[in-house]
């Protein structure tokens, strides 16, 4: 398994961790997602068949680009 940690400045109420949480989870592979409002971070721990490429793209998708 892997966790990966991003920064996502668009995170701004319970309602943002509740949209990311909910759609990474579906995501096929995806094992757990947190998010936090305060450091505007997102731990996701993952197995194939998801991908680090997947996650970043559905969260860009959803409007939750990562920033480096």
């Amino acid at each position: 398994m892997t966790t990966v940690n991003y920064y996502v400045p668009n995170i701004s109420c319970q309602h943002c961790v509740h949209t990311i949480v909910n759609e990474l989870s579906e995501l096929p592979g995806v094992h757990s997602v947190n998010a936090d409002t305060i450091s505007k971070q997102v731990v996701i721990t993952f197995a194939p068949p998801a991908t680090e490429e997947a996650i970043i793209k559905l969260l860009t998708e959803i409007n939750y680009p990562p920033k480096n």
